[in-house]
């Protein structure tokens, strides 16, 4: 969509500096001597006029043609001709030195310097009638350009809201249209989408809340603020609910409003309207979908850079400087109602002031970027989050990851927490005075849990036990469970013996009758930790609901028992 804003005539409208640079008019060596820093001023029509009072025939942004002969002799007089033509707003006054002046007059110089009105000379003859005629076809070609970009504006937005589109998309398209940056915020000034255009998300998030405040809201779109933001509202049923800024591109601070054209401003209308409409046919809030982005992003590492995602985060109302990050998975019981259970999160940890992003990151589980001063005990700020979580979701499963001290290593502490609850199968204690589980948990059989579907393990438990396991299947006995007890027992025949009930001959005969089975040593130290290991492998198949979590995207973001 970048013919929205081709530079030149075929993009905008032709500007003095363009009429200028046009050969009918480079023929007679233009010469710009005043009014130097409005060239840029856009020219509306083209006007050859040889009367002493012009302005009365002019309606504004005109380029003047004369060949000087209408001027008047005393300096007052043309001071008086230049504040007529600079107060009707004509865009620039065109004399030529070749019939009464060689030299344009001093008066005249310094009152279209005083008004800031570009004055430029000729030095040879000129064709006005061929000028105009150039001019005039530069401009009815551009207004026609201009009906066929602004329909093509309308089926866009109109193709886009047909099909859905949400906020993400909605502003995409407007900042590849204007060729500018294009934010959504809303009410409380909480940035929910950033498209950057020619910048980054940090420069154009920077200090975001305070810039927006100095920025008043308009009615409808329209050029606002001390940095001449282009704004329109966005509503939600009747109500204001927020607005999307179109932000300038780097233009002299005296003339904000000039940073946008006609076709900006429909650009935005049409993208207020286009969200307007998506808020009314989207269900879940806007604010949660923003929470759900920025934690992918973080995870899987999008953003551009550590900076963006820093103004990204400031921007949705988290600490991003000076502080550490905990990742922590809410996985929640099959059948749960997840949107229900998010909002009840985010609800109370915003009742009990707690800094955090949250977002669904599957259909089974949340997340949660808890954002911490440097010094505050991070457990102790899991704990009640995990107590949070669990009192607004009975039966969830809460991992957590170690700290990131910055941003950057967010995504470590996620993969973290996603390991610990992929060895945690539902149901398991915890340990005591806590409620929630870290890696430090991760033993031996969670560890083994976590890695029950590769085909290495289930391959290792089989050889180890196999036999074993198909005799009892075959015979009816519970070799497995005396071997389990001798293990537990370390090898300690008299203590496996009557923790089992047994006498000691009968649990030796079976010992026996294993390590034939088997082809292992019981009495060496090694074998014997192999048979464990192979023994908590089996546990952990045998607790396997059967299903395995993908790679990827997912590797992080798998629900409970994937």
């Amino acid at each position: 969509m970048s013919e929205h804003r081709q530079p030149g005539p075929g993009g905008r409208s032709p500007t003095v500096a363009d009429v200028l640079a046009l050969p009918v008019l480079a023929g007679g060596e233009p010469r710009v001597v005043a009014g130097e820093e409005h060239l840029g001023r856009p020219v509306r029509w083209v006007h050859v006029t040889e009367l002493t009072d012009p302005a009365s025939f002019l309606k504004g942004g005109e380029l003047v043609l004369t060949t000087g002969m209408p001027l008047p002799e005393d300096p007052a007089g043309v001071r008086r001709y230049v504040d007529e033509l600079a107060a009707v707003g004509a865009a620039a006054l065109v004399i030529e030195l070749v019939r009464r002046y060689h030299r344009p007059p001093d008066a005249l110089v310094g009152a279209c310097r005083a008004h800031g009105l570009p004055l430029v000379t000729l030095a040879r003859d000129v064709n006005f009638l061929e000028v105009t005629q150039v001019v005039h076809a530069l401009i009815l070609g551009h207004q026609a350009d201009a009906i066929r970009r602004t329909q093509r504006v309308h089926e866009a937005f109109t193709a886009l809201t047909l099909r859905g589109a949400g906020p993400e998309e909605v502003l995409r398209a407007a900042a590849e249209m204007s060729g500018r940056t294009v934010v959504l915020e809303n009410l409380v000034h909480r940035t929910l989408v950033c498209e950057p255009s020619g910048t980054t998300v940090r420069a154009a998030l920077a200090d975001w809340e305070r810039r927006s405040r100095t920025t008043p809201a308009t009615d409808r779109a329209g050029v606002s603020g001390p940095e001449g933001w282009l704004a329109a509202p966005v509503e939600y049923q009747g109500e204001r609910w927020g607005r999307v800024v179109m932000l300038p591109a780097a233009l002299p601070a005296a003339f904000p409003g000039r940073a946008f054209g006609p076709e900006d401003v429909t650009v935005l209308e049409r993208t207020a309207m286009a969200l307007t409409i998506a808020r009314l046919t989207h269900a879940t809030p806007w604010e949660r979908t923003a929470h759900r982005t920025a934690l992918r992003d973080l995870v899987e590492q999008r953003n551009r850079s550590p900076a963006d995602a820093r103004a990204r985060l400031a921007a949705l109302g988290l600490p991003a400087e000076h502080a550490r990050f905990v990742a922590v998975l809410a996985d929640l019981p099959s059948g749960q109602d997840t949107g229900a259970a998010e909002t009840r999160l985010c609800e109370e940890l915003a009742a009990t002031g707690v800094r955090a992003l949250v977002g669904l990151l599957s259909p089974t589980r949340l997340g949660v970027l808890l954002a911490l001063g440097p010094s505050r005990p991070w457990r102790e700020a899991v704990e009640r989050l995990s107590r949070t979580a669990l009192a607004a979701v009975p039966g969830a499963t809460v991992s957590a990851g170690a700290p990131a001290d910055d941003l950057a290593d967010v995504a470590r502490s996620f993969r973290e927490a996603a390991r610990v609850a992929e060895a945690t199968e539902p149901g398991r204690p915890l340990p005591s005075g806590r409620s929630f589980h870290e890696r430090s948990d991760v033993g031996l059989r969670r560890l083994l849990y976590a890695l029950r579907d590769d085909l290495r393990v289930q391959d290792y438990a089989e050889r180890q036990l196999g036999p074993l396991l198909d005799h009892d299947a075959r015979h009816g006995t519970d070799l497995v469970a005396t071997l389990r007890g001798y293990l537990d027992a370390a090898g300690n025949k008299t203590v496996a013996a009557r923790a089992a009930g047994l006498s000691r001959e009968t649990v030796y005969q079976r010992l026996r009758t294993i390590e034939r089975l088997l082809g292992r040593d019981l009495e060496s130290g090694e074998q014997r930790t192999e048979l464990h290991a192979a023994l908590h492998a089996v546990d952990a198949l045998r607790a396997s609901p059967g299903h395995s979590p993908g790679r990827g995207t997912d590797e992080f973001f798998p629900g409970p028992g994937s």
